[in-house]
């Protein structure tokens, strides 16, 4: 069963989630909050398996919600899902950085938001990391908020490590990196892993945030 936590201050927002995914047989709602505050408190009890976060709300934001759950070791198996009215939302890049999962436009169909929490739920990449470079040009590339990756972080990285992490940022899946590297998935998926452990990546798109961050990739580029 995916438990789901529905953080959004509009009443009416909630209430279609709700009904939506609770109609689903192997998702549940386990909590609704108002405010990013609330969603904090409310994922620490509930340890849900998935937050579907609204960006903006009043206090404290989707944001810095998001940041704060991201921070808790407690809490290193929940994914936040970005919920924004527009898919170009200049704080997505924000969201990302701060350990959002990815992002979806509220208007979303219904059947593509159940496979984005299942998606979620599964550890699976939910958007595609060429979408997430186009965020993180169009709002990152003047350098707002950047902060370049530690270089003691990608020191930490073996050369085929730091391979792999460009060829996940261009959008290749592990069998697409295995053939590019001619080596076996189960050897790319790894490579994966390891790349993300040492970044302290939640997931794939936290990897696109940090490929573009230590200059691997190019602002606006896309595959």
């Amino acid at each position: 069963m995916i438990s789901v936590l529905l953080a959004d201050d509009q009443v009416l927002v909630r209430a279609g989630f709700r009904a939506l995914l609770n109609a689903e047989p192997d998702i549940r709602i386990v909590g609704e909050a108002a405010d990013g505050l609330e969603a904090v408190k409310l994922a620490q009890q509930a340890r849900p398996d998935v937050v579907l976060m609204d960006i903006r709300m009043p206090g404290v934001d989707g944001i810095e919600a998001t940041r704060r759950i991201a921070a808790e070791p407690d809490l290193a198996g929940v994914r936040v899902v970005i919920l924004t009215t527009f898919e170009l939302d200049e704080y997505v890049f924000e969201a990302l950085r701060s350990g959002a999962s990815g992002f979806l436009v509220k208007d979303t169909e219904p059947v593509e938001l159940i496979r984005a929490v299942r998606a979620v739920a599964a550890g699976d990449a939910l958007l595609s990391p060429s979408v997430t470079r186009r965020v993180i040009g169009e709002f990152a590339g003047s350098g707002r908020g950047r902060q370049a990756t530690p270089p003691a972080q990608l020191d930490q990285l073996t050369d085929r490590e730091r391979e792999v992490l460009v060829l996940v940022a261009e959008g290749l899946s592990n069998d697409e990196i295995a053939a590019r590297l001619v080596i076996s998935p189960a050897t790319a998926k790894t490579h994966v892993s390891r790349t993300m452990i040492k970044l302290g990546a939640r997931d794939r798109a936290q990897l696109v945030v940090y490929a573009y961050e230590a200059g691997l990739i190019r602002p606006g580029w896309m595959a």
